[in-house]
């Protein structure tokens, strides 16, 4: 995928909601709180989450300044305009980008561990685990904030998704609900997967200790992975083997996107 302007997703995100409000005027104080009264993509991102808080918990202050200084300062607009621009071109179930952002929780939920993860790189590893807390709460998708996550990523569905402190997933990667990226008692550390950049984990496949997933290997629905799997294979059973090579014509979604 060539690198996507976040400032042109930001535009397309705004033209959308004036398209919206045109069609539906109800809805105008709804998108100009979420869209239309911010002039850049991380004003929106810090009150999108701030106010997603605040309605799971009123007790909570409205986190927004300070969510827009940590999307700022570790650059989480620009990994949101890819999340929101692979699954708004990729996904015939996502109709434009404002529906990624506003209404695709596997989108929100990997924007949110973003902001949990620049509080837990500058050190405030207890309010990153609170943030991480929240968020599995709100969406029903953990992920320690410590974990390190790419951009342009196909997260669909993302119900149940648990991923570990120490896991890696690069860019491009494409993964459904039910997916587990865990540890197993064996290992100490560094003990969680490494998920090469265009893999695919296919619904409810888990994947345990520290291991590689290669590059666009393909993990079928289901299966349990306890053993590295090469790039461009696709692995699939209980305990998961390589079965077969991906092949070229495989899914829309590990083509690169630059529509």
């Amino acid at each position: 995928m060539s690198e996507i302007d976040h400032k042109v997703v930001w535009q397309t995100i705004r033209t959308e909601a004036e398209t919206e409000v045109a069609a539906r005027p109800a809805l105008r104080s709804y998108f100009d709180r979420r869209v239309l009264s911010h002039g850049t993509f991380a004003q929106a991102l810090a009150r999108l989450f701030a106010d997603e808080l605040v309605t799971m918990d009123k007790s909570l202050p409205d986190f927004s300044a300070e969510f827009e200084q940590t999307i700022v300062q570790n650059s989480i607009e620009v990994s949101a305009a890819a999340d929101a621009h692979k699954i708004s071109s990729a996904n015939p179930a996502c109709p434009n980008a404002i529906s990624a952002v506003l209404s695709f929780r596997g989108v929100q939920a990997v924007q949110l561990h973003r902001i949990a993860h620049g509080y837990w790189a500058a050190g405030e590893k207890t309010f990153a685990v609170l943030l991480q807390n929240w968020g599995a709460k709100i969406y029903n998708v953990d992920i320690h904030p410590a974990a390190r996550i790419g951009k342009g990523l196909f997260v669909d569905h993302a119900m149940g998704i648990v991923i570990g402190e120490t896991a890696v997933i690069e860019d491009e990667v494409s993964i459904w609900h039910g997916v587990t990226l865990g540890s197993t008692f064996a290992e100490a550390g560094d003990r969680h997967p490494k998920v090469r950049r265009g893999a695919t984990l296919a619904a409810n496949a888990t994947i345990l200790g520290n291991i590689e997933i290669g590059e666009n290997a393909v993990i079928a629905a289901g299966s349990v992975v306890r053993q590295s799997i090469p790039a461009n294979m696709v692995a699939a059973g209980v305990p998961a083997k390589v079965i077969k090579a991906v092949a070229a014509s495989y899914a829309a979604i590990t083509a690169p996107s630059n529509s």
